[in-house]
């Protein structure tokens, strides 16, 4: 394969703006008609996409940047606010880091079962906030945090998401300690919640711009891939095998540099369970693997059987990626630093 080199530093602002307004189906595998532009690159974006990339029709404010007080329109219903938050507590995944990029430290976070409060990425992304980051109150987790520790803090806005968890009784429990508001959750939706949680900070505008930039570079990638190229992403947690499909956080990142997946992960599922017997099924010109734990936790996946046989493996192009960042944080700068692996990688094709 011809090989480039590729490199791209990190960018937050681009002039264009982009993205029309949808109305969400609610099913993983829905799509989005966008005016992406033609290419002649085998890997050239589609026209559609997977993960939408503006927040529902009829939500967010209808407001500009910095303007207060707003009422934001969300999917557990509307939540007025007076001023722009200063104390923001979140509860879900994703949105510390959708909030660090946008420039504010939460004074709150929930945490993952085994899992560090704030990921490891975000203290490396945002060095100059390492004081604060390590000031985040801890208020119990994703799906029972302590309304105690949450009170406490006496935020002025508090973020959850709807997802794996009973949204309606949540979202009554927490606006009565301060205003809340609910993004959809799951990685399909990063990019429409990033929107929505900085509407509700005031900093839309912004969220947009990062988008615009974020999706100008993976269409970038794409063109500098001459040959059709593949790439596979596989989660190892546990004793646990899962492959990654389109309707996934990294798969988003995949289809907005055009690249292409396995037929094997070209189902409608965020992800698809397999057996070590199925490895075969993330196999692919380019692999992505994650491992919770790190990679000191991946001697069951290097050692089975079936690993050795891959063409990732034997070709080389198998590449071990921080779990945090590809599979359980579902926030921008994740995302920029998944396409950054893609073009470090996969770029250089």
């Amino acid at each position: 394969m011809t090989r480039f080199n590729y490199r791209r530093g990190l960018r937050f602002a681009s002039a264009a703006a982009l993205g029309a307004l949808i109305a969400l189906t609610g099913c993983s595998g829905a799509k989005t008609v966008e005016n992406a532009g033609g290419s002649s690159s085998p890997n050239a974006a589609p026209v559609t996409h997977t993960a939408p990339r503006s927040v529902p029709q009829g939500m967010g404010s209808g407001k500009k940047d910095g303007v207060f007080p707003r009422t934001v329109t969300h999917f557990q219903g509307k939540t007025e606010l007076k001023a722009a938050p200063e104390k923001v507590v979140v509860i879900s995944t994703g949105q510390a880091d959708a909030l660090l990029t946008l420039g504010i430290v939460p004074v709150g976070s929930t945490r993952g079962e085994g899992a560090e409060l704030l990921p490891s990425y975000l203290r490396t992304a945002f060095p100059q906030e390492a004081k604060r980051l390590a000031s985040v109150a801890d208020v119990g987790s994703r799906f029972e945090p302590s309304l105690e520790a949450i009170a406490n803090i006496k935020p002025d806005l508090i973020l959850m998401n709807t997802a794996g968890k009973d949204a309606k009784s949540l979202y009554t429990s927490l606006s009565a300690l301060a205003p809340t508001v609910a993004t959809q959750g799951t990685g399909l939706y990063w990019k429409q919640d990033f929107l929505l949680l900085a509407d509700a900070v005031g900093k839309e505008e912004q969220a947009q711009e990062f988008l615009d930039d974020f999706h100008a570079d993976a269409a970038a990638l794409g063109k500098q891939v001459k040959e059709p190229v593949s790439v596979s992403f596989l989660r190892m947690n546990g004793n646990r095998l899962r492959v990654f499909g389109v309707p996934s956080f990294t798969g988003s990142v995949a289809e907005d540099a055009g690249l292409r997946r396995p037929e094997s992960q070209q189902f409608d599922d965020t992800s698809e369970d397999i057996s070590n017997e199925q490895l075969d099924r993330a196999d692919a010109d380019w692999l992505f693997y994650g491992v919770q734990g790190g990679n000191a936790k991946a001697t069951a996946l290097l050692e089975a059987p079936l690993w050795p046989t891959l063409s990732a493996v034997s070709g080389k192009t198998a590449v071990p990626v921080d779990d945090d960042v590809f599979y359980l944080n579902t926030g921008p700068t994740a995302a920029r630093s998944v396409l950054s692996v893609l073009q470090k990688h996969v770029g250089t094709e």
